[in-house]
């Protein structure tokens, strides 16, 4: 039997990431489908854990040999993208794939899987406090933060196209919310 689709999109920072890791602790027999990225690997990464680090051409080869389910442009260089291999390997196992992709990249896994997919959009309480939780993090310098914040605003006019919007204002209530969403979808035969 193959595993069902849970995709977790929203603005960089809004929480998606901490959403995702809390529901991989639960039992939910989920597994995580890394992405792949062509951005230089952050101190506290690791290559194959937290995405396949590829240099520009790598990734772009593999874009021109249809590798990846969805790939995406996000800022001049920088590439992102699901592999169909990891979908499939995770899939075939009979495990329940979750993804943790920006906000095109969730509405383009969709489009392709239909109701086999749950989209889940990860929505920060405003756009101040997102720009808060973006410099408290610490690891971009403030013209990145800058760019994210403008970039999430736009992201935010996509909400509508998911099947569920989470407001994560409150973390404990955000884990729930999502786990019982998750645990309803998974449920369906």
């Amino acid at each position: 039997m193959h595993g069902k689709l849970i995709i977790f999109s929203a603005p960089s920072g809004a929480g998606k990431t901490t959403i995702v890791r809390h529901l991989l602790d639960r039992d939910l027999n989920l597994e995580f489908s890394i992405s792949a990225t062509s951005r230089g690997m952050r101190h506290t990464e690791t290559n194959g854990k937290d995405y396949y680090f590829l240099t520009p051409e790598e990734f772009r080869n593999k874009i021109d040999n249809n590798e990846f389910l969805e790939w995406e442009e996000v800022y001049q260089g920088t590439y992102y993208g699901t592999l169909k291999s990891e979908v499939e390997r995770i899939r075939s196992a009979g495990k329940n794939v979750i993804f943790d992709v920006d906000v095109v990249g969730g509405c383009n896994i969709k489009k392709y899987y239909g109701n086999e997919a749950l989209a889940v959009f990860v929505q920060p309480p405003s756009v101040e406090e997102l720009r808060n939780r973006l410099v408290s993090r610490s690891t971009d310098a403030l013209d990145v933060i800058e760019k994210r914040v403008a970039k999430a605003e736009y992201e935010l006019t996509f909400s509508s196209q998911f099947d569920r919007i989470i407001v994560n204002e409150d973390l404990a209530k955000a884990f729930e919310e999502a786990e019982k969403c998750i645990r309803e979808f998974i449920a369906v035969k």
